[in-house]
């Protein structure tokens, strides 16, 4: 069964530098239920700018396995 987490992020430029590296391997958020969710930090390259990541995102994941990631506002 799929299951959706919407959440909001807001990480500056600086600190999606050690995510980009490598040097951070994992994302926690806590989901809009309260819910803590950790996902692959390599997931959120695509959503980086010179400003950093900001945003709503929906994750999607089945048995606990990561599906998709999905930037909910442009």
């Amino acid at each position: 069964m799929v299951q959706k987490y919407y959440f909001q992020l807001a990480l500056p430029y600086q600190e999606c530098l050690a995510y980009y590296h490598g040097q951070v391997k994992a994302v926690m958020v806590t989901s809009s239920t309260g819910q803590r969710v950790q996902f692959p930090a390599s997931h959120i390259r695509p959503y980086m700018t010179r400003v950093g990541v900001y945003g709503s995102f929906c994750l999607y994941t089945e048995n606990n396995k990561f599906l998709s990631l999905e930037k909910l506002d442009k």
